[in-house]
């Protein structure tokens, strides 16, 4: 399975946050930042720092797709 963080990108839309703001409140790098974007693997940790600080559950930030969701997309 794959993990997309659109709905993080969408919850940051909605609350009129930026993504350096969302780094500097929940206190993590701009590597996090270019993790998120790629829909690369980011710890648990900085997961729940990003939950916490948007005051929102892990199912509002990411969500998993199936295999052959992702390489559909990339046909």
């Amino acid at each position: 399975m794959a993990v997309t963080y659109k709905k993080l990108f969408h919850l940051l839309i909605d609350k009129g946050m930026t993504n350096a703001e969302l780094m500097e409140k929940a206190g993590f790098s701009a590597n996090i930042i270019t993790r998120i974007k790629r829909d690369n693997y980011i710890s648990l940790d900085s997961i729940e720092k990003i939950c916490k600080t948007l005051h929102c559950g892990v199912d509002d930030i990411l969500e998993f797709n199936s295999i052959g969701e992702e390489e559909e997309k990339h046909d």
